[in-house]
C-alpha cells in the first residue's frame, strides 16, 4: 500500500495502521516532504532541523528514521537525485531517535 505521508502530513496513520495489522507493508509516498525546497514542510521544519542538529545527523535522516521507527511494516523508498542523498539517506538506519526527538517531532504533524 503506497499512500502520501511524511511527518507533516499524518491523514493515512489508519490505513498503515491496517496494514500493520494485517502484515501489508507500507510505502509513505513524499517520506521527505513536498514540495522541495523552501516550502518544504518537513525539510524546513524547526522542530526537525533542531532535533537534527541536537542528534548530529541530517534534517533527512530525521524524516527517515522517524518513519523507520514508526512501524515495523514501514518500507521506504525515497527519491534521490545524487550519490551523496542516497548515502545520506540510507545513513539514516544507522541512527535512532531518542523518546525527546519523538516528543517534538509529534508537533511537527500537529
Amino acid at each position: 500500500m503506497q499512500n502520501l505521508f511524511h511527518l507533516a502530513f499524518r491523514y493515512g496513520t489508519p490505513v498503515l495502521e491496517e496494514c500493520l495489522r494485517r502484515g501489508i507493508a507500507f510505502v509513505p509516498f513524499c517520506p521527505l516532504g513536498w514540495p522541495r525546497g523552501p516550502d518544504n514542510p518537513v525539510l524546513t521544519s524547526p522542530v526537525v532541523i533542531q532535533t537534527a542538529v541536537r542528534l548530529g545527523i541530517t534534517p533527512a535522516q530525521v524524516a527517515l528514521q522517524w518513519l523507520l521507527q514508526l512501524a515495523p511494516n514501514v518500507l521506504l523508498i525515497p527519491g534521490t537525485g545524487s550519490a551523496a542523498h542516497l548515502r545520506e539517506n540510507l545513513a539514516a538506519e544507522r541512527v535512532a531517535l531518542d523518546d525527546e526527538a519523538l516528543r517534538d517531532l509529534d508537533s511537527v504533524g500537529a
